[in-house]
């Protein structure tokens, strides 16, 4: 697995930026983060993590509204981008290429 350099000597590990990822986006958003759907080195001694969170919980949970959001992190592990990708319900499936 991929590992950065942080700026105090440290190594950030893939798991460690997943779990910096989670943290600051419940803190900014308010929000639970329910999974993570991918996470990868950026190319710039960062990282970007693909976080979903529940943004409107209903009964049953099926009927729940999700959203993704891609969250940037610089080497340190400081969030340093979000933005929302998409938003859905959770009993949505997702349709991948060539499905139709």
């Amino acid at each position: 697995m991929a590992q950065k350099s942080s700026s105090n000597g440290k190594v950030l590990s893939g798991a460690e930026a997943v779990r910096r990822a989670r943290e600051q986006i419940e803190d900014m958003l308010g929000r639970s983060a329910d999974t993570i759907s991918s996470f990868a080195a950026d190319g710039s001694n960062g990282w970007v993590v693909t976080v979903e969170v529940v943004e409107l919980e209903r009964i049953p949970p099926s009927t729940s509204m999700l959203a993704s959001y891609e969250a940037q992190l610089d080497r340190s592990g400081e969030l340093v981008g979000l933005k929302r990708l998409r938003r859905y319900s959770r009993n949505q499936a997702d349709q991948g290429e060539g499905d139709e």
